[in-house]
């Protein structure tokens, strides 16, 4: 009998599939009660702009909860690879780990490819009042980042908000594209979707909820 529960971290801890063993097995992957919003007790609270991860409880909303599950498989079985698509963006995110990938992984991962920086081709490809509402979506990204990065200036007190300055296209990256849209919400498995995105469908491509 599994004492210890089958989300527990470790890289010995159970079967670990690679993509080609997904393919033979045709099996199924359950995903993390966290990465679905199931875990009642922990809702992740994940930005793509900063990166940070923490937790909410609604019986502890005066402070975050650390991400103390971050080093938990985010699947069963294990895996080697998860593909990572949203409704919201064009890309892809393929998160890898030999020892199996974890909740962490993914955070990690799609901060490091959300924070590129949007091509002048798919930039382009949208129509002027999209790209005139990621510019200002960049334009305030960078006004907040600027501000948590400074500090209150004289140690605090109230002073009016600067003037939010132009933004050239070649500043622009992938969450600014996402505008408010720039927290974890769930993942879910949509094979449809899959095929209507990449041409095909496996057992470890899952679509990404964003919310704001």
């Amino acid at each position: 009998m599994d004492k210890l529960g089958k989300w527990r971290g470790g890289a010995s801890y159970g079967p670990i599939l690679s993509q080609t063993d997904l393919y033979l097995l045709r099996c199924e992957l359950e995903l993390h009660p966290i990465l679905v919003g199931k875990n009642a007790a922990f809702h992740l609270v994940f930005s793509l702009v900063t990166g940070q991860a923490t937790g909410f409880n609604q019986d502890a909303r005066d402070r975050d909860l650390p991400f103390s599950q971050k080093d938990e498989p985010a699947t069963v079985p294990r895996v080697k690879q998860l593909i990572i698509i949203t409704e919201h963006t064009p890309w892809c995110t393929v998160v890898t780990n030999e020892n199996g990938v974890t909740l962490n992984d993914i955070c990690v991962q799609m901060y490091r490819d959300y924070t590129n920086t949007i091509t002048s081709a798919e930039f382009t490809s949208l129509p002027p009042r999209v790209q005139d509402q990621i510019k200002r979506s960049s334009a305030h990204n960078i006004q907040n980042s600027n501000a948590a990065a400074g500090g209150w200036p004289n140690g605090g007190g109230y002073y009016p908000p600067t003037p939010i300055a132009p933004v050239s296209s070649d500043q622009l990256k992938r969450y600014d594209w996402l505008r408010d849209r720039v927290f974890f919400e769930a993942m879910r498995k949509d094979d449809a979707y899959a095929v209507s995105r990449l041409g095909f469908k496996a057992p470890n491509i899952f679509v990404l909820d964003l919310s704001g």
